[in-house]
């Protein structure tokens, strides 16, 4: 999965943390580890001290709502009626007397 996009799922089974979800009434709503320890490439793992020195709650995604909008254009169903109406417009257009 190198380069791709991560789930909040793998990325709790790869770092043996748990997420918690954080509200916030502006902005996005957060994913946060909470005890992490931010090592040297920035990344947040599991801490291994008890005395919770070095521990932060780490933001780990930001949730931006998402809204999935119906089709608007229907290309076929365009296509299927400008090809139906196209010999009733030759016939109504159409005029016997010219040359």
């Amino acid at each position: 999965m190198r380069g791709g996009k991560i789930t909040p799922d793998e990325w709790e089974r790869r770092r043996g943390l748990r997420l918690r979800f954080v509200y916030r009434r502006r902005g996005p709503s957060l994913l946060v580890a909470d005890r992490a320890r931010i090592n040297t490439r920035g990344t947040a793992v599991a801490s291994r001290a008890k005395t919770g020195r070095n521990q932060v709650t780490a933001p780990i995604f930001l949730l931006v709502p998402q809204v999935k909008l119906p089709k608007r254009l229907d290309l076929d169903r365009d296509a299927e009626r400008a090809r139906d109406s196209v010999p009733g417009l030759i016939v109504a257009n159409w005029v016997e007397g010219r040359l």
